[in-house]
């Protein structure tokens, strides 16, 4: 009998276990987040003071929702990053599922937001479990990333609550690989959104 397995509960531990992912401890693995970024502009950046103005502002009457995240962090940072323009397309709530050979289980789950003929996945999570560590989030992304069809190319995630930022690479050669980004966070002093649009902005150019 088949065992369906939310993806929300499953850890790192499992997906290397049942998959055999592995973490790349060789830092050339992803230097897509820190090397030959492209600059922002002046005008990039005062979209993005406003963009973090607006979210600490909302922040003061919680609870704030998944979708309120989406419409004043996260469409702002995509639009500036050339996503919603050609040849890019953007396809949200996709229900997928990915299962595990011989294990008799089926891991199944939602991803909020696919971008960029499925090589660019994003995931937002609600605020209010923002007092969770978004790498509790991370093995949920590569659930979603590990089931892409295209495994002859690297696929790349974004996790985020609105407020913190980590971005992920997966490779399918055999063994699954993965790395991640430090994390990005609006409640520091400098402003973090300008480093979050650096690579978003150089993913496009990548996957374009």
């Amino acid at each position: 009998m088949v065992q369906f397995i939310q993806a929300q509960n499953i850890g790192l531990a499992y997906l290397e276990e049942r998959f055999s992912l592995q973490l790349a401890e060789d830092e050339a693995f992803f230097t897509e987040w820190f090397e030959n970024l492209p600059e922002t502009t002046d005008l990039e950046k005062q979209e993005l003071d406003k963009v973090k103005l607006h979210f600490l502002r909302l922040i003061r009457r919680p609870p704030l929702s998944e979708e309120t995240v989406k419409l004043v962090v996260l469409s702002p940072l995509l639009n500036l990053a050339g996503f919603y323009d050609e040849p890019f397309y953007i396809r949200g709530e996709q229900s997928i599922e990915i299962s595990a050979e011989d294990k008799g289980e089926v891991i199944r789950g939602r991803i909020d937001i696919l971008v960029i003929q499925e090589q660019l996945w994003i995931l937002v999570i609600e605020s209010k479990r923002s007092s969770f560590s978004l790498l509790e989030t991370v093995a949920q992304a590569l659930v979603y990333m590990l089931a892409n069809p295209s495994q002859d190319k690297p696929t790349f995630g974004l996790v985020t609550n609105g407020s913190n930022f980590i971005f992920v690479k997966l490779t399918q050669q055999n063994p699954p690989k993965y790395s991640l980004s430090d994390e990005f966070s609006l409640l520091k002093r400098k402003n973090e959104l300008y480093q979050v649009l650096t690579i978003l902005k150089n993913l496009s150019q990548i996957l374009s």
